[in-house]
């Protein structure tokens, strides 16, 4: 059983625990639910699991944080374009999976660099559309690399159905609004991604429940009914100031809208693992 500490009710708290979370620990958080799923990341993700719940092994969550090869790039550049010597600075992770304003500093050209140093030889000329998205306004938030870089909207684009929808809605950082709380289980209220006309929109809300921890053991802060929450797959990843959910929807409106002004769909060929 881990320990965890008491948290303040309201925003006010929650943006102290947010600040208050060492860089590797928030980056676990987020990067847990795939990799639990083995989408990305190393291959034990129990090991990811049991050294960010205890919080104070940063070296071997810092070591697993660069197995991450489709993230890891992404906060690289982030840092190295804000002067940062590490790319698991708190601050770098926020802007990674949530958005902040260390994004505002990352030029469309060095995203364009770092995109093609990683893709172009894998996508060949289908990486035209993953480059065309970044002058349409892409910022390398999370939501970028699931909505521009995976295939995904592109398999929606040329007919198939079901399952890119649902990669692509439960890929994203999401938010939602806690309902209740039940042992490991929470009960959120959130929006879903919807396909119209060839596009990616928010589509309506609805309730689910998803997991803060197994057998007691999870990574995110305590959560109670009311808090604003960030979800990742089917895990609940960290509490949201207003000013956290103002960034993550502003970044996940811009990234949608990149995507969306394409002519043509997405990379047809999976080019992360």
């Amino acid at each position: 059983m881990i320990a965890r500490a008491p948290r303040s009710a309201g925003a006010l708290g929650a943006a102290a625990d947010s600040a208050a979370t060492p860089g590797p620990v928030l980056f676990a958080r987020y990067a847990y639910p795939p990799n639990q799923l083995g989408y990305c990341g190393p291959a034990d993700s129990a090991e990811l699991l049991g050294t960010a719940a205890e919080g104070v092994d940063l070296a071997t969550l810092s070591h697993l944080a660069t197995g991450f090869s489709g993230a890891w790039p992404y906060l690289e550049l982030i840092a190295k374009c804000n002067g940062i010597a590490n790319p698991l600075d708190a601050r770098v992770v926020e802007a990674y999976w949530v958005g902040n304003d260390l994004l505002d500093r990352v030029p469309a050209e060095a995203l364009l660099a770092s995109l093609g140093d990683r893709f172009e030889s894998r996508a060949g000329p289908r990486f035209g559309p993953v480059a065309s998205a970044v002058p349409l306004g892409g910022v390398c938030q999370h939501s970028f690399h699931v909505f521009a870089v995976y295939p995904w909207l592109g398999l929606l684009r040329v007919g198939m159905e079901g399952p890119p929808l649902t990669v692509l809605d439960r890929c994203r950082i999401r938010w939602g609004r806690v309902q209740a709380v039940t042992g490991d289980l929470v009960t959120v209220r959130n929006r879903v991604l919807a396909f119209e006309s060839s596009r990616l929109v928010l589509g309506p809300e609805q309730v689910e429940e998803v997991r803060r921890s197994v057998d007691g053991v999870g990574l995110a802060p305590e959560v109670v009914a009311g808090d604003t929450v960030s979800l990742h797959w089917d895990w609940v990843c960290d509490l949201l100031s207003p000013a956290a959910l103002a960034r993550l929807r502003r970044c996940t409106a811009t990234n949608l809208a990149a995507v969306n002004a394409l002519p043509a769909p997405g990379p047809a060929v999976v080019c992360e693992a």
